[in-house]
């Protein structure tokens, strides 16, 4: 259920709007996860959690923020611990091993490139002709250059937003729900919650994977939460598919 605080009438109506989960994952055509002695590092997940209003803008909040961030850090140190491999886990940006201005050059060319994966490859009707039935994208020489200064071989980049109904805005969507009984229907959306990984091949640039998560359930302020969402997008890690035209 997402919303800040609610009466029990509402969150009655609430379970009734909506409650699903989307994952889908998109790999290079040769991908196969990391295994033996491989090095990577987790950067500092890039997290904002907010309150969705009445009006349909999400003001952020930065004591939602930062519980959601260490709860979503503590969340990736158990997931990584399972995977094998030699992990770091990059808490600040300090942590990162390299250059503090490249370190944030590569978080900042992530987020793009990131948001350009999601907006061609996951959203219906912006598929990119020349990137029809193939995953190729890249973070360019600033990855291979933070490979080199930190040693590593993958750069894991989490990157997610949440959030939350206020009072107002689901007396909106009670008043919409009566609406739709009697004929009248338009839902204004509740509180979402949207992340995205990327594993970046550090000797090449290349993001060799990457999986895209959208909820309208969950709650990354709670650790059980943030271990939910840690798990729908890392744990089902697989093999590329066979290259396919769309």
């Amino acid at each position: 259920m997402r919303v800040a605080s609610l009466p029990a009438y509402a969150i009655a109506v609430g379970l009734l709007l909506s409650a699903c989960t989307s994952v889908q994952q998109n790999a290079a055509a040769d991908f196969e996860p990391p295994k033996g002695d491989y090095k990577v590092i987790v950067m500092r997940p890039d997290i904002s959690v907010g309150l969705l209003t009445a009006g349909g803008s999400v003001e952020p909040r930065e004591d939602w923020t930062t519980q959601a961030r260490t709860n979503v850090l503590a969340a990736l140190e158990k997931q990584q611990a399972a995977r094998g491999g030699r992990a770091f886990i990059a808490k600040s940006a300090n942590d990162a091993g390299a250059d503090a201005t490249l370190v944030a050059d590569l978080n900042t060319l992530h987020q793009a490139v990131g948001q350009t994966i999601k907006l061609h490859k996951y959203m219906p009707g912006m598929a990119l002709p020349t990137k029809a039935g193939v995953f190729d994208w890249t973070l360019g020489e600033k990855a291979v250059e933070y490979g080199r200064a930190s040693g590593n071989d993958y750069a894991l980049f989490l990157y997610a937003t949440d959030s939350f109904s206020s009072g107002g805005r689901v007396a909106l969507q009670t008043v919409s729900f009566l609406g739709c009984m009697v004929g009248v229907c338009v839902m204004p959306a509740g509180g979402q919650q949207a992340a995205f990984a990327s594993l970046v091949d550090l000797h090449t640039g290349q993001v060799v994977w990457f999986n895209y998560l959208s909820s309208s359930v969950g709650d990354i302020r709670e650790p059980q939460g943030a271990t939910d969402m840690v798990s729908k997008l890392l744990d089902t890690m697989k093999a590329a598919k066979p290259a396919t035209k769309s």
